[in-house]
């Protein structure tokens, strides 16, 4: 029973007490300042009331049976006002409508689970506020399970922490139906409309493990992060593959297009074979910029350790020369050092060298962003941080699910243009 039956009076006179009083707090407020020890009515904090709890158990379900008894209130309220008359006032003869008796709801609160009455009208008009129809679970507790969810944290671990932190009872396949909600909105965030033009563009995967016809195999998320012309990033999409390929390149790149992207200006890749063809099949008039740590990478893995050091210092000297011409002075004489100890890695940088040097074509100002795709597996790094407790996902929605969780969590912090975007935009618009 809940403690607030000791309190000498009727309850709902006492429960009215509270509304009155808070909502006059709220409307004194504006003018004064007020303490918080006045929300609360001096009865309720005498000694003869407050001696009934004997521990913070005892206050936690009062103000549990509070909450759903003031909710009960607050919708018996609502009803007044839909039928324009008090319960049993005589005004309500002949008016079409009338009360039809409540049925029990079970929701969610920050207070637990709880059992309240909602009141109902004869015709079925009746809508409440307070508590929605179709709403069995609050919108904060769904919000609580997105974010946790979204951090990692498995189905079963949010079960737990729901249980011993908050005191909610929320079972795992509660704690499904509530995540499952994420895949219509995920669905909505691919299918959405797309900017004309984007300056640069990032494209990589990121691999997964997968559970598919009682295997687990290794799944590729593909990822585009767009620049627009006012210098913000956004992720402009997410695509599941089993392997990385040019051939399932196209179809994103198709897919952008059909979204309303007509042209990229620059755009930022790995070294992947026949990624060059398929992004000029797509965008034809676009830059293409192969990443050159990629290339730094590749390279660097037919050098023996005692050679590291020296190889990579005369790397660097390719990709930070002034302009083109320097570049290929400094290719020549790194192909006459080594040429001959790391052939493989030299004609590496020969074969792709239209595509590692497109970016000599644009302003200093702006080399740094489009000769890498740093940005892009910075994305990536932190996806993984998101993701790192799940070591496999059953489905490909449940990967979905999690990817685009872990996007909409790093984007919160996108709010500002990439640094120096001001000095960067001119040289790009009269490239344009």
């Amino acid at each position: 029973h809940c403690p607030i039956n000791c309190v000498n009076g009727n309850l709902g006179h006492k429960i009215r007490v509270i509304f009155l009083s808070l909502k006059s707090i709220k409307m004194d407020s504006i003018m004064a300042k007020r303490t918080k020890r006045e929300v609360v009515p001096s009865e309720f904090l005498s000694k003869e009331f407050l001696s009934q709890f004997k521990s913070e158990e005892d206050v936690s379900q009062f103000l549990k049976d509070l909450h759903a008894q003031v909710l009960e209130q607050m919708l018996s309220g609502e009803l007044d006002a839909h039928l324009g008359y008090e319960k049993h006032s005589p005004d309500g003869i002949n008016t079409g409508n009338s009360r039809n008796g409540t049925f029990s709801k079970t929701i969610q609160t920050e207070h637990g689970e709880q059992t309240i009455e909602i009141p109902r009208d004869r015709n079925g008009e009746f809508e409440p506020v307070v508590v929605p129809k179709h709403q069995s679970r609050g919108l904060s507790i769904e919000r609580l399970v997105i974010s946790l969810y979204a951090k990692g944290m498995s189905v079963s671990d949010i079960e737990d922490e729901l249980r011993d932190i908050y005191k909610i009872n929320l079972s795992t396949s509660a704690i499904s139906i509530i995540t499952n909600k994420v895949t219509q909105s995920a669905i909505e965030w691919q299918n959405r409309p797309l900017e004309r033009l984007y300056m640069v563009v990032w494209m990589d995967g990121i691999v997964f493990k997968v559970r598919e016809s009682g295997k687990i195999i290794n799944k590729t998320v593909y990822l585009c992060v767009g620049l627009n012309d006012r210098g913000y990033k956004e992720v402009l999409g997410m695509w599941i593959g089993k392997t990385e390929s040019s051939s399932f390149w196209m179809s994103v790149l198709t897919d952008l297009k059909a979204r309303g992207v007509e042209d990229i200006l620059i755009t930022v890749t790995d070294n992947l074979n026949g990624f060059t063809e398929t992004i000029k099949a797509v965008f034809p008039r676009s830059t293409t910029q192969i990443c050159v740590v990629h290339q730094i990478r590749n390279s660097c893995r037919y050098v023996v350790w005692k050679d590291m050091k020296e190889f990579t210092a005369d790397m660097k000297e390719i990709y930070t020369s002034v302009n083109r011409e320097q570049a290929t002075s400094v290719l020549a004489r790194f192909e006459e050092k080594w040429g001959s100890k790391y052939r493989h890695a030299v004609q590496s940088w020969q074969r792709n060298w239209d595509d590692l040097t497109a970016f000599f074509d644009f302003p200093i100002e702006i080399r740094k962003i489009i000769y890498t795709t740093n940005l892009i597996e910075n994305l990536n790094g932190k996806i993984r941080k998101y993701t790192k407790s799940k070591l496999s996902f059953p489905t490909d929605d449940a990967l979905r699910k999690s990817v685009w969780l872990a996007i909409t969590e790093i984007e919160k912090k996108w709010t500002v243009p990439i640094r120096n975007w001001g000095y960067c935009y001119e040289p790009i618009y009269c490239y344009i």
